[in-house]
């Protein structure tokens, strides 16, 4: 029996795949699919600031695709952004300032369709919450689920636009985080009355340790793939 925790990454179809933008870089990542059986949701996972640090191993988005599959049925998309490397390799191009990753996620989008992949959500991280804010409705998507968004590229328009609309959007607002809390989201927000804002006691913009991260894995299966909840803590069989 294997306790489910830090680097632990259960059975799943691991596939390094290669995306192409339309201004025609060529971005890397892996998509993960559950062994077995066909996925019930999608991730599309898009990572915290190139410049700080944020890539397709940030921890949350690595354990996203290390466990959902297994967990949740849930197949997890994700990857690098222009200019950005990981132990994978690296996107072609440079940082786009959160204005030509509108492409990157467009490659994402055209391999979500071209695979058949059900049910597409967006997972949005700090940075790459804006850019699903931005550019999330241009695509066919279920929603989007925003983890600790800043909203300093997203404009009040940008937001607003997701109201009256059929896409879900869940914000997911640490109690403690560095630049938008709580009652600050519910501000910057009020023009989409049907947002699932859900206010993490505790909880910091890096989402660090193992309770805060069992949260944010729960709430996103809450809203892909409730029958999965509650999420097992431990593993009986063998790992990946």
């Amino acid at each position: 029996m294997t306790e489910i925790r830090g680097a632990v990454e259960l059975p799943a179809a691991r596939e390094q795949i290669e995306l192409h933008t339309a201004d025609r870089l060529t971005l890397v990542g892996e998509l993960s699919l559950p062994l077995g059986r066909p996925p019930v949701a999608t991730i599309v996972a898009l990572h915290p600031l190139p410049t700080a640090g944020g890539f397709m191993d940030s921890h949350i988005i690595r354990k996203a695709a290390a466990r959902l599959p297994a967990l949740a049925g849930i197949a997890v998309l994700r990857f690098n952004f222009r200019g950005v490397q990981s132990p994978r390799g690296t996107s072609q191009g440079s940082f786009g300032e959160g204005v030509d990753e509108q492409y990157d996620l467009a490659a994402a989008m055209a391999l979500v369709e071209g695979r058949g992949l059900p049910k597409p959500w967006l997972l949005g991280w700090s940075f790459g919450s804006e850019v699903a804010l931005k550019y999330g409705l241009q695509h066919d998507i279920e929603g989007a689920i925003l983890l600790s968004p800043p909203l300093h590229r997203t404009t009040d328009a940008e937001v607003a636009a997701w109201a009256g609309t059929d896409r879900r959007l869940v914000a997911l607002i640490p109690e403690l985080d560095d630049y938008l809390r709580p009652e600050q989201a519910r501000q910057r927000f009020a023009s989409v009355p049907d947002l699932d804002l859900v206010a993490v006691e505790g909880g910091k913009h890096l989402w660090v340790g193992e309770s805060q991260t069992y949260r944010v894995l729960s709430e996103i299966v809450a809203r892909l793939n409730r029958e999965a909840l509650p999420l097992p803590r431990t593993w009986d069989g063998p790992l990946a």
